[in-house]
């Protein structure tokens, strides 16, 4: 299916809370300093792939001070009213995105959806014209019949259990929804009316961070993620490595070296910089330079790595990762690093928007071993440590 077209997030909270109990419906309780459903839309807001949002809501909060805060929501093109049930509740926010080509339906209750895996959803979504996240199924599972007694196991390997958000064509939605209200078909998601109507719907992988919060616990949980750290964490690792003999300036984590030999390379060659952008990315899974930057395209040819490292750093970013650290250490007989060690960190801490003690950087010899130890070139090796997120 081509990739084509505009798409609209549809963030459904026009329910009442009725299992979680105050009153309050859920979604408009305080998670971390902002409302549970403020959070929901910033999840699908925050998207480059996203045009806009739509904001569903119970009819009696339609003129209040509730809708009006998030009309003031950057990305929000509109706040409708909800209906008696789910599906007329998505169907009322999906012929309000318009004339958009795909929307993306999801749970106000859902304040914690990690950008990939919305970025995994979208994808699918225009690949195959429908798509949802699913969470494979760990434990055993039975089926019971109404006195509780276990009539059968499931074949856990094909069961998944369904997130959203949920992405379709917006006609197919609609003809879909339009059909499940119609017939008064209960339908607990949007899948389920897609399925009714004859579409097929791709499954990607879920995230189990995608919390849905149903009771008080699971918003204590969601507050723990956001307040104490909880949330996601990855590791990178990045190495390179270049030899002396290019005529120009050496340059290592953005800093230059006057009065000594410039190492051999596509870019600048800084070999430091290099070892660093490749941990990020890895711990992203986003690839690496070589994909991102190849040697022979000729946009790149003498590049300053700091403007590589920011583009990087953009990237890592977008996919909902937030820098935690950087360790790196420079395998070299010269220069000496140590007297430049805090200008360095200072120039890549600038690159990624840190501050300079979150970086750190070691050099050391090679005692006279290998190509490294009779100084004919330099290496890095790097670590980066990335936290979702979730704030």
């Amino acid at each position: 299916m081509q990739r084509a077209g505009t798409v609209v997030g549809v963030v459904v909270g026009a329910g009442r809370s009725q299992r979680f109990g105050g009153d309050v419906p859920k979604q408009f309780l305080d998670l971390a300093g902002k409302p549970v459903i403020t959070r929901a839309v910033e999840v699908l807001s925050s998207r480059p792939g996203i045009d806009g949002v739509v904001v569903v809501l119970p009819a009696a909060e339609l003129h209040g001070a509730r809708a009006e805060g998030l009309r003031r929501l950057p990305g929000v093109c509109a706040v409708v009213a909800g209906g008696a049930t789910r599906a007329e509740s998505a169907l009322n926010g999906t012929r309000a995105a318009g004339d958009a080509t795909f929307v993306l339906i999801h749970d106000a209750a859902r304040p914690l959806a990690p950008p990939a895996l919305v970025d995994r959803v979208l994808g699918a979504t225009m690949d195959h014209g429908a798509a949802i996240p699913g969470l494979a199924v760990a434990d055993t599972t039975k089926e019971i019949d109404a006195e509780g007694q276990v009539t059968r196991t499931l074949d856990r390997g094909g069961l998944r259990l369904a997130q959203t958000p949920q992405g379709s064509r917006t006609d197919w939605l609609i003809e879909a929804l339009e059909r499940a209200v119609g017939e008064r078909a209960e339908v607990g998601d949007e899948a389920t009316a897609l399925e009714r109507a004859g579409h097929s719907v791709k499954v990607v992988a879920g995230d189990p961070g995608n919390l849905k919060i149903t009771n008080a616990e699971d918003l204590g949980r969601a507050r723990h993620m956001l307040e104490e750290g909880g949330g996601d964490m990855r590791i990178g690792s990045g190495f390179d490595v270049h030899r002396f003999g290019a005529d120009r300036t050496l340059v290592l984590g953005g800093v230059t070296f006057p009065g000594h030999a410039g190492l051999e390379g596509h870019s600048d060659a800084d070999v430091v910089l290099h070892a660093v952008m490749d941990a990020l990315l890895g711990a992203a899974c986003l690839g690496d330079i070589g994909g991102h930057f190849p040697p022979d395209d000729p946009r790149f040819k003498g590049a300053a790595s700091t403007d590589l490292a920011v583009e990087v750093g953009r990237w890592v970013a977008d996919a909902g990762w937030v820098v935690v650290n950087i360790d790196a250490t420079v395998l070299a007989e010269r220069p000496k690093i140590g007297p430049r060690s805090a200008e360095m960190r200072a120039s890549i801490a600038s690159c990624l928007d840190l501050p300079p003690e979150r970086v750190g950087l070691k050099a050391t010899t090679l005692e006279g071993l290998g190509a490294l130890g009779r100084a004919e070139g330099i290496a890095c090796q790097a670590v980066a440590l990335l936290k979702a997120r979730t704030g």
